[in-house]
């Protein structure tokens, strides 16, 4: 037998490969697609959506909330500027931040309590 008889089915005719050129890219494409949906979906979407409630809450801030720093300190929040806010960690310490570095508000009804205290305080004098 002559091997010379079987190579253009062992490499492929000319005729093969003109034939699926321009479908064999559409596969490919929405396999592309489907990957980058499903990205979006579960890993852009949600991290996009998180970005906004964290600022949101750095918004929502206010003297006299319990908070937690990215760092792990818990204070209440004894006063603020624009980028910076002062916590309050102990009767006599007092601690400066970036307003990025708070992570999470425990408690706002420390701000009412605070508020009715600071009230009872300018009353009394």
């Amino acid at each position: 037998m002559n091997t010379l008889h079987y190579l253009p089915l062992l490499v492929g005719s000319p005729e093969m490969a003109s034939g699926g050129g321009a479908t064999s890219i559409a596969p490919t494409l929405v396999t592309f697609g489907l990957v980058f949906a499903i990205f979006y979906f579960l890993i852009i979407r949600p991290q996009n959506k998180k970005q906004k409630e964290t600022q949101s809450m750095l918004k929502a801030l206010k003297k006299g909330d319990r908070v937690v720093t990215i760092g792990g300190i818990r204070g209440t929040i004894f006063s603020m500027k624009d980028d910076t806010v002062v916590l309050k960690v102990d009767d006599n310490t007092k601690i400066q931040f970036s307003r990025s570095a708070i992570a999470q508000v425990l408690d706002r009804k420390a701000a009412t309590e605070s508020a009715a205290d600071e009230k009872e305080t300018a009353e009394e004098k």
